[in-house]
């Protein structure tokens, strides 16, 4: 299979599981905290049907695997803020839980990942092929560590991408709940503007800048020796 198709399909596989885990985050939180809307819609689960949103979790990651780009979003939470306990408090909390959740995955994968590689030479060996997008050899930590390494990545840029405070992301809903209330009611105000200030700054490539240090201080350290 040729490399790029075979790093692509991982990547494919690693988002879609990834975006299943952000909104079952967003859903379980909403539910924990007094809002049982997802839960009656079935969010509340890790099946990536039940997220899935035609576009932006199939038609652009299949485009993403040929084009070198993965890039995809789920159907998003619905959440009714008026039956959470605490709105402004738990909206905020409700809205975190996704990035929260990615990290917390990217976290996983890199603790399995140094200890895989401090318990075998080989495994150390692999982890740098596959950093390397070399997939050749028989054994199975090629696959496993293959999915392992990008779902790091792929987390990661979840997490940071989607804490950005521009609405319709998470961090909108974060930075409005930490704010002051008169300076969080300007902020709402603003995110009438915020798809197309969002196409801005991804016209101006501000998330790469954003994301891209984090994805190099952890990787740092995953080939440190």
């Amino acid at each position: 299979m040729n490399v790029d198709i075979y790093v692509g399909v991982i990547q494919f596989i690693v988002l879609l599981l990834s975006l299943s885990v952000h909104e079952s985050a967003h859903a379980w939180t909403a539910d924990a905290l007094g809002d049982p809307t997802a839960r009656y819609l079935g969010r509340v689960s890790l099946n990536p049907l039940v997220h899935a949103d035609p576009i932006g979790t199939i038609l652009f990651p299949l485009i993403g695997m040929f084009s070198g780009l993965m890039f995809g979003w789920a159907k998003p939470v619905p959440v009714n803020v008026s039956r959470l306990r605490n709105p402004v408090r738990d909206h905020m909390l409700v809205a975190a839980a996704g990035p929260v959740s990615n990290l917390l995955l990217a976290t996983v994968l890199f603790v399995s990942l140094m200890v895989m590689k401090s318990v075998s030479p080989e495994a150390a060996s692999v982890l740098r092929r596959v950093a390397a997008y070399e997939f050749f050899g028989n054994s199975f930590l090629v696959p496993l560590m293959a999915v392992a390494y990008q779902g790091i990545i792929i987390n990661l840029v979840l997490a940071v991408f989607n804490l950005i405070p521009v609405a319709p992301l998470d961090g909108a809903a974060v930075l409005s709940g930490l704010l002051p209330r008169s300076l969080a009611d300007v902020l709402d105000q603003l995110q009438t503007y915020g798809f197309i200030i969002l196409i801005g700054l991804l016209y101006l490539g501000i998330p790469s800048m954003l994301y891209s240090p984090v994805i190099n201080f952890v990787l740092s350290y995953l080939f440190a020796s």
